[in-house]
């Protein structure tokens, strides 16, 4: 089939510079969700009608099979599909879809597509306890007879609660001889898409319908406050489709998954936790509250405190994280590494067993296996110019307010003492020390404050 998606609305009551087609949700724009659920039917072409912002819509996907086409004048749904008729191919019918309804589901686009057959114009609609600002569906003796919009209605078309989702299935040829019978007298002064309903009844054609599984799918976005609303409907059907494949939630209303979360047995995840990105979640692995995980992979038994923030990193089996800790990406962490509380780790190896318990930055270095890195240690990676690596062999042991300035390498079995300043190579098996000769003096007054 062909697929139009309209995406040319300004948006005016998002009160944003940003295009309505690119407002975010659940981490991917509305625009993203409409294309996913097109794609799954393997149309024969997509187009996109674009108006408002729409450089910055097409900058956002360069996919070169989309076909673009611009609504110069915003004149209403009909013009817009009008814009892209002269793109559709005539052997195959035609989908018309909303950039701004992004929870449409690709198995109710199916069936509404099954409804219309080859040869019907086919409506997807639904019922709302309170439909105000939606076209109204009017039937007689059970057929639908035409799409009557809010601010044209009567009192009693108002009254029906049977709504127009906007989405609709038509022959291709039938649908541009209608296109070009629409009209603009109505109150809007628009081209409405809605009066294709009416062509189709005057030239005989039957007007079907189908209806989705869950109201949800049909809602739109013309505001922050709808858009919130739909934030919290997606992320409580992610949430519900976790727990059903096992994973532990300690409250379903408070997860937010913003991209794909993969889950083994038995992962708990706390409270309040971020998940963007690709996030893969080994077996048994243990999230707490207050994380943000982004692009990460943790592998089985690993338990992650409260209050971390892991972006691009990898996480060995049964390693401990946290709690604030923080994983930039290029971290890369073996089997029972230890990451304790305000340590962060950048581009970084740390082998098997490692441990960084406290107050460390770990950035540009290699670390082996078995190494203590004491607390406060520092790798001054950067020279202000270029970042430098610090190597770091097996089973060294680093004291406290340690400075590594790299390049520089520590030798297997090293210990260097604390408050140790490192510019040189630290050879393997002995202890390196730099640190000034401890001095008191005798007879030393504080000062005290002058009145």
């Amino acid at each position: 089939m062909n697929i139009v998606i309209l995406a040319a609305g300004m948006g005016k009551r998002m009160f944003s510079d940003l295009p309505k087609a690119l407002h975010p949700l659940a981490g991917k724009p509305l625009l993203g969700h409409v294309l996913d659920a097109a794609r799954a039917l393997a149309p024969e072409r997509i187009i996109i009608v674009h108006g408002h912002g729409g450089e910055q819509v097409m900058a956002r996907y360069p996919d070169p099979e989309l076909i673009w086409v611009r609504q110069v004048l915003q004149r209403g749904t009909g013009h817009a599909v009008l814009q892209a008729a002269p793109y559709l191919k005539d052997t195959c019918p035609t989908l018309i879809l909303c950039g701004d309804v992004p929870l449409i589901d690709s198995a109710t686009l199916r069936r509404l597509a099954g409804a219309a057959g080859e040869h019907a114009l086919a409506v997807l609609t639904t019922r709302l306890d309170d439909p105000t600002g939606y076209g109204r569906i009017v039937r007689e003796a059970g057929c639908i007879v035409r799409i009557v919009e809010q601010k044209d209605a009567s009192a009693a078309e108002a009254a029906l609660d049977e709504i127009n989702a906007g989405i609709f299935v038509a022959p291709t040829p039938a649908l541009k001889t209608w296109l070009a019978r629409l009209t603009d007298d109505n109150a809007q002064h628009e081209y409405y898409l809605t009066d294709i309903v009416v062509n189709a009844v005057r030239d005989g054609v039957p007007v079907v319908s189908a209806m989705p599984a869950a109201t949800w799918e049909t809602l739109g976005v013309n505001s922050k406050s709808q858009l919130a609303a739909l934030e919290r409907t997606c992320q409580r059907l992610r949430a519900e489709a976790l727990m059903a494949a096992g994973v532990s939630l300690t409250d379903p209303a408070r997860i937010d998954v913003r991209g794909v979360l993969r889950c083994g047995r038995d992962v708990s995840i706390d409270i309040n936790c971020v998940f963007e990105g690709e996030v893969d979640i080994g077996d048994r692995v243990s999230i707490g509250a207050h994380c943000v995980l982004r692009n990460v992979r943790i592998a089985a038994g690993a338990v992650i405190q409260p209050f971390c923030h892991l972006d691009g990193a990898v996480v060995g089996a049964g390693a401990q994280i946290g709690p604030y800790a923080r994983l930039r990406p290029g971290a890369n962490l073996a089997q029972d590494v230890h990451i304790g509380n305000f340590v962060e780790v950048k581009n970084s190896d740390i082998g098997l067993a490692s441990k960084a318990s406290h107050l460390a930055y770990i950035g540009d270095a290699s670390i082996g296996a078995r190494v203590n890195v004491g607390a406060g240690t520092i790798t001054c990676n950067y020279d202000g110019v270029n970042k430098h690596r610090t190597i770091i062999e097996d089973d060294v042991f680093i004291g406290s307010d340690t400075q590594l300035v790299a390049p520089v390498r520590v030798g297997k079995g090293a210990t260097l003492g604390a408050g140790t300043t490192l510019t040189r190579d630290a050879p393997e098996g002995q202890l390196t020390v730099s640190r000034a000769k401890q001095v008191s003096i005798a007879g030393w007054k504080r000062p005290v404050r002058k009145s």
